[in-house]
């Protein structure tokens, strides 16, 4: 009996003695284990919230209509041009078909085909190894005023003699064909031929014997008629980089094979004598001239930069009359004034077929010279000129072979014509 109730009481107390040292438990320790379960609460219910937030975002992206990622240019266009093989060495290094990851890649280097055109008009690199035709159309508007005052200025604000209004309108249409060959995308020859139209009204003032409130004009034209034909070979000894352009250097020679302006006699009017017109327009300088040059181009996607430089020079001629007296016939030698002209510009790729372009260029021509024979050199006056435009241009790529690239020049100052607008039509053999 006495061992049955000292059993039970060691079960009892071995029952009680976990609960006991539980209850004796460290209140710290607890406290810690609940604010570890409480942080890991809170952490839970954060990723909830970021789970969320990055499911509604792929939601949002799927169900935006697919669109293709705009091409990076890698190269330069005419670096692709003339050497094929790049951009496709990760593919090939990727040993899959067209639709692995290196294909992607190479894909993606290459330039849209408007950029390409850009550049061709830009740098004046066209084909990369192939033949090019291009066919070209011009036509310019000059109209000038000149005021001129045959009298004396009396009491410092009173005119007294004759004022005349002296206007000359002039029209230009000019056909090119010009013929290229690009060799290995370094060397490139071509040739120009001209075909020019042209067209001026002479207006002033003073007709019928003098009448002040009579204008009198007078229209000459010239057919068409072949101009200053021309030859060009371009070199490009640097390939562009990522800190350096694609420059290329020019030489251009032209031949004076059309209707030179010296000794085309100018023609009273019947009616007033304060106008003369000439009995015919030249197409042409009548000089032979060399114009070197150097051009340089850099692409920053989606965007090309651009910038020419060139001088020309023009040799000296002699000719059989330089006179402009109907009655007088006078030989004599030519020097025409040397020139140089300077250009930069920015064009941007709007899309895969069409580009546009924004530039200034100007051209400042020294007074050119005529001797007489047996007489010294005399300046001709007025005969220097600064003929600075404003280009708005574009290339809009019809097909593979075809380029449609239409230009507007607005003349900036009192030497420029008014406005020129080009359209020229590349196509690629």
């Amino acid at each position: 009996m006495y061992r049955s109730v000292s059993l039970r009481a060691v079960a009892c107390l071995s029952a009680l003695l976990p609960a006991a040292m539980l209850q004796a438990a460290p209140d710290p320790e607890l406290e810690a284990l609940k604010q570890e379960l409480l942080e890991l609460k809170q952490r839970y219910e954060v990723q909830q919230k970021a789970l969320a937030v990055l499911e509604q975002r792929v939601r949002q992206v799927e169900e935006q209509p697919a669109s293709p990622a705009p091409k990076r240019l890698a190269k330069s266009p005419a670096d692709l041009k003339g050497n094929p093989g790049v951009g496709t060495g990760a593919a090939a290094a990727s040993g899959g078909s067209g639709s692995s990851y290196g294909q992607s890649l190479a894909n993606d280097s290459q330039p849209a085909q408007s950029v390409s055109n850009l550049y061709d008009e830009a740098s004046g690199f066209f084909g990369g190894g192939k033949f090019s035709v291009e066919t070209g159309i011009t036509y310019s508007r000059y109209d000038s005023r000149q005021l001129v005052l045959n009298g004396f200025l009396a009491l410092d604000s009173i005119f007294l003699g004759a004022i005349n209004l002296d206007r000359i309108k002039a029209d230009t249409w000019t056909l090119d064909l010009t013929g290229r060959y690009n060799f290995n995308n370094r060397w490139q020859f071509d040739l120009n031929v001209p075909v020019v139209y042209r067209e001026s009204t002479y207006q002033s003032g003073g007709g019928n014997s003098g009448a002040a409130n009579v204008t009198t004009e007078d229209t000459v034209k010239e057919d068409p008629t072949i101009g200053d034909v021309n030859f060009g070979v371009a070199y490009k000894f640097l390939d562009e980089s990522a800190n350096t352009p694609d420059a290329v250097v020019t030489l251009r020679v032209k031949a004076p094979t059309g209707k030179d302006p010296f000794g085309i006699k100018l023609v009273r009017v019947a009616d007033n004598s304060n106008l003369a017109v000439p009995e015919s327009l030249p197409t042409g300088n009548g000089v032979w001239s060399i114009t070197p040059g150097i051009s340089l181009v850099k692409t920053f996607d989606p965007a090309v930069l651009f910038g020419s430089l060139s001088y020309t020079y023009n040799m000296e001629e002699s000719f059989d009359d330089i006179s402009s007296n109907p009655a007088v016939e006078t030989p004599g030698k030519v020097r025409i004034g040397d020139s140089f002209q300077i250009g930069a510009g920015i064009a941007f790729a709007l899309n895969e077929k069409m580009s546009m372009s924004f530039s200034v260029s100007d051209l400042v021509q020294r007074k050119s010279k005529l001797k007489e024979d047996g007489g010294d050199w005399q300046a001709v006056v007025s005969s220097d000129a600064n003929a600075g435009y404003f280009n708005i241009g574009m290339t809009i790529a019809a097909t593979d072979s075809l380029t449609i690239v239409p230009n507007l020049s607005i003349g900036m100052t009192d030497d420029a014509p008014d406005f020129q607008f080009s359209l020229k039509l590349p196509y690629y053999f």
